[in-house]
Parts: C-alpha cells; structure tokens; sequence
C-alpha cells in the first residue's frame, strides 16, 4: 500500500485516470480519485503509489470528510455543457442539461468547503455563462516541457476555475519545429473515447504540482 508520510490529502472528483494526483502521491501525499466508473470497493494502486479509487455517484450529496487536505481537483463530465457540440444542446433535452449543471456545481461545492486550493477544469463551455469566466485558459503543449509531458504535444482549449490560493504553474514547453497536433479533435467513436480525451496530460499535473506543493518540490 506504500508508505504515508504524512504530508497530507489530496482529493481528484471525476478523476478516472489518477494522473493529476501521480505527482503528489510520488512526493507522499495520500490522494484519493472519486468516479463512478471505479470499483465499488476503492483500492490502492497496483505500484504502492498511495492512492485510492473510490466509487462515488457525485449527482448525490458529497461530504469529503479527509483532515488536512492540501489540493483539490474536478474534472466534470462536460460532454452536455461543452460548446463544441452546441449544436446538439436541442435534441438532448433539459436534463441532461441540468444534470451536467448539477454535477459541476457538486465539484464547485466540495472543492470551496475543502478550504484548500483548488481547480475546477472544463474545455469552452456554457457554464461560462451560467456561473462566471473561468481564471485560466490553457493547451497541454504550454506544459509539455515538464516531467512527465513529453507526450502532450498537442492543442485541447482547456479552462480552469481556480480558488484557495491556487497557483497557475508558469509556462515550459518542448523546443519543437512542427506545430502541437490535434489529436484530441481526432479521435474516432469508441467506448474509452471520452477517458482519453479527458485523461490529464501529465506535464500540466506536474507543473500544477510543483507550484502548489505546500511542502515545496
């Protein structure tokens, strides 16, 4: 189960992949990844690193009851909100909708209870216009110059709703001749179709890591 060395929690909401918690669980922060696509029972992962998927049906009341959390993420499902496929908002109707809303809403709330620094990420969406602007806007190629993104030469319009102090990492990318591609735009029907285009690029969840680690580097 690896070794805790007690420098606190780290909580990822809507975080299949566990990639924006690697870097903190590598430093021993003990982290913790709620979707509903995980097991029921939540296990730690296979290489030691301390982190526990837990399934979580999030359209429900949450209450994160960790001490000493130290970062939060969430990354909601954005496929009903997100303005690139504004042209079919008609033909899915209100609910989904509304239950889109409801679940960015539930990250918004665990993540200002937590009194942590936190960010709240979704590609160009309408909850721009039902709750405010986002803090930052960014491509994961603008981080593929740090550990880990060697992979993330790629443009994917990202934004992010920050708060608690949360610091957005300064700019390092890969020294390329050709430009970032687009493969996330790319990328064919299949069932994992949207946990790749959703996964966290690696060299953004270090940068944010490494300027938001209480403990430092």
């Amino acid at each position: 189960m690896g070794v805790f060395v007690g420098k606190g929690v780290v909580i990822s909401l809507f975080d299949y992949t566990g990639n924006m918690v690697r870097p903190w669980a590598e430093a021993g922060y003990e982290c913790y990844c709620y979707d509903t696509q995980h097991p029921v029972e939540g296990a730690y992962e296979a290489n030691g690193l301390p982190i526990s998927y837990i399934h979580a049906d999030l359209m429900n009341a949450v209450a994160i009851d960790k001490p000493d959390i130290k970062f939060v993420a969430a990354f909601p499902p954005c496929t009903d909100v997100a303005v690139s496929g504004a042209k079919h908002f008609k033909n899915k109707g209100l609910r989904r909708l509304a239950d889109a809303v409801h679940l960015f809403a539930t990250a918004q709330e665990v993540c200002e209870a937590s009194s942590a620094p936190y960010m709240i990420e979704n590609p160009v969406s309408t909850i721009s216009s039902y709750w405010r602007k986002p803090d930052h806007i960014f491509h994961p190629w603008q981080y593929s110059g740090y550990n880990g993104g060697e992979n993330d030469w790629y443009t994917k319009k990202t934004c992010l709703w920050t708060g608690g102090g949360f610091v957005l990492p300064e700019e390092k990318h890969l020294d390329r001749v050709e430009p970032p591609d687009d493969r996330i735009h790319k990328a064919g029907p299949s069932p994992e179709r949207a946990n790749f285009r959703s996964a966290t690029p690696m060299g953004f969840a270090q940068a944010v890591f490494e300027a938001n680690n209480p403990a430092g580097s």
